[in-house]
């Protein structure tokens, strides 16, 4: 329901939550691509980030959009 209310196409953690040294302290880093046409801009966002942190118990979460990866990092993580 988050990603139909939130018009997101696909939506995918990466980061140090996928290896072994994520902890407590450790932030979500979520991978997010939104439908054509459907960019929230930078306060939509903000308050995705507070949703999502809300939902996964509290932890900080940083969005991210494929623009904002660089070239190199962004192919390693849409693989």
């Amino acid at each position: 329901k988050f990603c139909q209310r939130h018009h997101i196409r696909r939506l995918a953690v990466f980061g140090s939550a996928l290896r072994p040294d994520f902890d407590e302290d450790s932030d979500i880093d979520i991978l997010v691509e939104f439908e054509p046409h459907q960019s929230p801009g930078l306060f939509g966002i903000a308050r995705m980030e507070r949703e999502l942190s809300t939902l996964l118990g509290g932890r900080k979460v940083d969005l991210r959009t494929p623009e904002d990866l660089s070239r190199y990092f962004r192919q390693q993580v849409l693989q």
